[in-house]
């Protein structure tokens, strides 16, 4: 197995995406000694109820940034607009100079086919961007990388793809139940989503929405909790284990 830098970048769409979808296995990984970096595309500028789109841009910074601060993560947050993102050279640019700046060996980021067309947005970008981060052409001032990093996916609320259909099974499952209480203490941060939610998708609880699908996760494997991942095995990444291997104890497969 190659040698990869113990970093890792978590780059999702919105404020309250890494939360939502990993933040269990990023306390696993910083428990084994890796910084952590969460980006997010947007500053979820459209997530407010009963505030304009900047006054929700600041309430979402305060939040992301303690919220990363309970596992001693960095956090920053890129000009993407949120429910407008697309994809270009400007964002790309951007979350090259980042993985390089961090020097990142593990890169983390939504599904290709994602249901949020945000999420799948800023997937395009953290793939292309990453793959690129070891090329001396690419025209940023942070030197390239040795090796690129390995490029995981997380899930999305379901196991869905935008127009309802299964998506395929993932390729790991991380057993988060020991460091839940991490993860609600993260998530509790963006209490500005819960109200959002109630009007946006009709749920009493968004917390308890995240919280029942990683125990559903779970119950596919035999665990309480679990979160679900994707890795990057098509061309211009490497395929070596290492979340796997790192987390071996905790690492669990479909029955």
């Amino acid at each position: 197995m190659q040698k990869f830098n113990k970093v890792v970048v978590s780059v999702h769409a919105h404020p309250d995406d890494t939360e939502a979808w990993n933040a269990g296995t990023l306390k696993r990984l910083s428990d084994k000694g890796y910084h952590i970096v969460i980006v997010t595309m947007t500053a979820g500028g459209m997530g407010g109820i009963g505030s304009n789109e900047d006054k929700t841009i600041t309430i979402r910074h305060k939040e992301a940034r303690k919220a990363a601060e309970v596992i001693g993560a960095d956090y920053i947050c890129l000009g993407g607009r949120d429910g407008y993102l697309f994809d270009n050279e400007e964002l790309r640019l951007d979350v090259t100079r980042i993985v390089r700046d961090f020097k990142a060996g593990i890169v983390m980021t939504h599904l290709p086919m994602d249901y949020h067309v945000d999420h799948r947005a800023t997937c395009n970008i953290v793939e292309a961007a990453t793959m690129v981060a070891s090329l001396p052409n690419v025209p940023v001032q942070e030197p390239p990388l040795e090796i690129t990093p390995l490029l995981y996916h997380t899930a999305p609320l379901t196991l869905m793809d935008p127009i309802g259909a299964p998506i395929v099974p993932p390729h790991f499952y991380v057993d988060v139940t020991s460091v839940m209480d991490t993860k609600r203490a993260m998530l509790q941060h963006h209490a500005s989503q819960k109200e959002l939610m109630k009007v946006m998708h009709k749920m009493d609880d968004f917390f308890d929405h995240v919280y029942q699908g990683n125990k559903d996760y779970g119950a596919l494997v035999g665990v309480d909790y679990a979160e679900v991942f994707w890795q990057h095995l098509g061309g211009g990444f490497q395929k070596d284990s290492v979340i796997q291997e790192e987390l071996k104890e905790y690492i669990r497969y479909n029955k």
